[in-house]
């Protein structure tokens, strides 16, 4: 699928999708638990979707009735559902499900698409390791996946690289159940933000732990259990990025509704960032009123926390005087794609004057022109894409939009009701 995107003006108001982020975990919990789980506004495409075959692999039953999503879960370490396990395109998944998996003595093959078979996943099956599984991966394996993991997890002391947060929080959700005491020890820790909204889910679940200050040790006691779910999930921050900038570098005026300030999600800070830049960002009520008052200006970001806000910033880079420096961002580079590469690439097809960095981009104020720009079946750089053709000169072409589902299925559909010049077209 390919959308042709023409210059446009915004303005409304528009519903936040629900969080992947909450939703994987709110799947996981469930399948974690014994009993039936109720869910609320879960995100059941893309990786939401991948999420729940992935606990139905492992022996929950699931049922979607009017958007509600119920888990019932006979509990991960009895062994029940299949050996092999398909992830689809979603790294979440197959991170928080891994040491789930590890559980019990059950040896299950996880894989998943081109994309999964390119990330890493070994500092996560390295660190299980320590506590109890052990594992291969597969000789047809590209880089860590398809791998096989078998418990079960008994606890002990172990290490992990925090180079992808996950890889922490899957460590995190799952070793509570174990029947031993696990420490854990946290080196190279990103994406911070992340990590603790894992550990909210531990304290909203009444899960026992210690954690250092900086997140570098946290001490489990073992032998706990979760009790069944029934809540609703909150709107994405990081799907609202889209939706912010739009109206930032387009000049409009936009109210984006269903945003809780309260909630734990890192990417709220794409606001704080905006505003740095010089839009106008009035928060009201669970509303947020995004505008560009006047010429946005370019500042240094440190997107350590919020790797997933690259594309979309380096977008409002082009719209921004001067000079903007995206920075100690280097792990954006094991997302879906290498989104430093890539938003390098395809902005510059559009006329932006880009720098690559090791560790983030260099993005100096650019008119830009329509292009064929391709998405790279990267649901983050496809928006990103989107949004810039918005305040692009001329027809732009953004290929592999179908990505788009993976965490925001109505994408054109709300951007259409703001005014957006979009056309699908089947490829």
């Amino acid at each position: 699928m390919k959308w042709i995107i023409r210059p446009s003006t915004l303005s409304g108001s528009i519903a936040i999708p629900p969080s992947k982020s909450h939703t994987i975990r709110a799947i996981l919990v469930a399948s974690l638990a014994q009993g039936t789980s109720t869910i609320r506004n879960p995100l059941l495409h893309g990786d939401g979707r991948s999420a729940v075959g992935v606990a139905e692999s492992l022996g929950a039953k699931t049922r979607v009735t009017a958007g509600i999503l119920t888990v019932t879960s006979p509990g991960i370490a009895g062994g029940h559902g299949v050996d092999n396990v398909f992830t689809g395109n979603s790294g979440t998944s197959t991170n928080l499900f891994t040491s789930a998996a590890a559980l019990s003595s059950r040896a299950r093959t996880f894989d998943g698409d081109a994309s999964i078979r390119s990330r890493p996943v070994r500092p996560l099956l390295d660190a299980l390791t320590g506590l109890g599984a052990t594992y291969r991966v597969l000789p047809d394996a590209r880089k860590d996946v398809p791998f096989e993991i078998r418990g079960p997890l008994v606890g002990g002391t172990t290490r992990v690289n925090g180079v992808s947060s996950q890889f922490v929080s899957s460590l995190l959700l799952s070793c509570p159940l174990a029947p031993g005491s696990t420490t854990i020890y946290v080196e190279n820790l990103q994406e911070r933000p992340y990590v603790e909204l894992t550990l909210w889910w531990l304290d909203k679940m009444g899960i026992v732990y210690k954690a250092a200050p900086d997140l570098s040790r946290f001490d489990i006691p073992g032998n706990q259990r979760y009790r069944p779910i029934d809540l609703s999930v909150p709107a994405d921050f990081s799907s609202a990025a889209f939706s912010a900038v739009a109206a930032a570098v387009t000049r409009s005026n936009l109210r984006l509704t269903g945003l809780d300030f309260t909630d734990p999600q890192g990417d709220k800070g794409i606001f704080a960032v905006l505003e740095q830049l010089g839009a106008s960002v009035k928060r009201d009520r669970g509303a947020v009123d995004v505008n560009a008052i006047g010429q946005l200006t370019g500042a240094e970001i440190d997107l350590n926390a919020m790797p997933d806000a690259l594309p979309i910033l380096a977008v409002a880079g082009c719209a921004a005087a001067g000079t903007t420096r995206i920075v100690n961002v280097a792990h954006a580079r094991i997302k879906e794609t290498d989104r430093i590469t890539v938003m390098t690439q395809e902005l510059r097809k559009m006329g932006a004057h880009v720098e690559e960095l090791p560790d983030g981009m260099v993005v100096r104020h650019s008119f830009l022109t329509g292009a064929h720009v391709n998405g790279h079946d990267d649901h983050r750089v496809v928006m990103a894409l989107a949004v810039a053709a918005l305040s692009a000169t001329g027809e732009t072409t953004v290929t592999s939009a179908e990505a788009a589902e993976v965490t925001y299925p109505t994408f054109v559909e709300d951007f259409r009701r703001l005014g957006a010049q979009i056309e699908v077209v089947a490829d």
